[in-house]
């Protein structure tokens, strides 16, 4: 539906977005996931025609909307600060944008009625709006935005004002509303949980480039590069110096790792980067793996619900390791990662 191609825009005479393409089809839900100043935000405001860019296109079903003023392009946007009208009951908030597209009183007071339902919130359609919660006025905002039947919504950060605890109710209720309106949404956050929470699709942007796309799973499994592996928090990003290319052996800085050869060639001397994931570790030496095995000691032991994370001193380097029972602080641990377990990315 949605088609981005090579967008660039600068912004006080340096590059912010350097290239950017992606796609958005019927019904999807496509999350715009960085750090902040990576460009999330300019891109909804050039799709919604509120910024041009130096250049590139926006197209919706092949049509290049260049030329389509903002109020005639059918998206819908809705910001972190929700933009709420504070003179306004919720059910008149919610009427707004259908009675800027002309549309006659009862068909007005169906779609709100409708939307209400959507939100669960029927009992507080003449509540002033000042008197809701966050997570109401938030809910509020989105049937807001879903009302005027948009062919494309945009959502900026719309949690971002929340507590953890609401903002990890709200996700699986926003997905669930999301796909049941059937419109292709784009979502912007910086936020990782939210974003595995919620999307179909992820885009990983960073520096004004796109590093890596696809399904939560995806991204979960096959980080890219290191980057993406440590903004997603997928586990011990550890660096380390290639000995052998075949097999494939890497020196860190508390011993040396065994890996399976990998489809890119390593050559000796080349530096890199392994990804050791908390959840892939073996402890103790019986079921440890004969190679990759070291020993380490036990800095704090914290309970987390499901897992102990431990936190183990190896050598002169910090890793985070899950298990199932707690450690002594200050014993001794053997531990070792499974080959096959163990990501390498180029570089530093």
């Amino acid at each position: 539906m949605l088609e981005v191609q090579n967008l660039t825009k600068d912004y006080e005479n340096k590059p912010l977005l350097k290239g950017v393409s992606f796609e958005v089809a019927n019904g999807e839900l496509v999350c715009l996931l960085g750090s902040s100043g990576s460009g999330k935000s300019t891109i909804l405001r050039i799709i919604a025609g509120l910024e041009e860019p130096e250049s590139g296109a926006v197209l919706w079903q092949g049509r290049d909307l260049r030329d389509v003023p903002t109020h005639k392009r059918g998206f819908g946007l809705m910001f972190q600060d929700y933009a709420l009208f504070p003179h306004k009951s919720v059910a008149q908030n919610i009427a707004f944008g259908l009675q800027m597209q002309g549309l006659n009183e009862e068909e007005i007071s169906g779609r709100v009625k409708e939307a209400l339902e959507s939100i669960r919130m029927q009992s507080f359609a003449d509540r002033p709006v000042t008197e809701l919660s966050g997570g109401e006025q938030q809910r509020v905002a989105l049937a807001r935005a879903l009302a005027p039947s948009p062919r494309l919504l945009m959502l900026d950060e719309p949690l971002g004002a929340l507590d953890h605890t609401l903002r990890t109710q709200l996700i699986q209720e926003l997905r669930a509303i999301l796909h049941q309106s059937q419109i292709p949404v784009i979502y912007v956050t910086h936020d990782r949980e939210e974003a595995f929470g919620l999307a179909d699709r992820l885009v990983i942007l960073h520096d004004g480039v796109i590093l890596q796309e696809g399904s939560p799973e995806e991204l979960f499994e096959q980080p890219a590069t290191a980057w993406v592996a440590e903004f997603l928090g997928l586990g011990n990003l550890v660096a380390g110096v290639v000995t052998q290319a075949e097999p494939l052996m890497i020196k860190t800085g508390f011993t040396e790792l065994t890996l399976p050869n990998l489809p890119i060639e390593y050559n000796p001397g080349q530096e890199c980067r392994l990804l050791l994931r908390p959840e892939d570790v073996l402890i103790g030496a019986q079921h440890s793996a004969r190679e990759n095995q070291f020993e380490c000691i036990v800095r704090d032991s914290l309970f987390m619900g499901e897992y102990h994370q431990l936190e183990l001193l190896c050598g002169e380097t910090t890793l985070l390791a899950r298990s199932q029972t707690p450690a002594e602080i200050g014993s001794k641990l053997v531990v070792s990662w499974p080959a096959e377990k163990i990501r390498v990315f180029p570089g530093l």
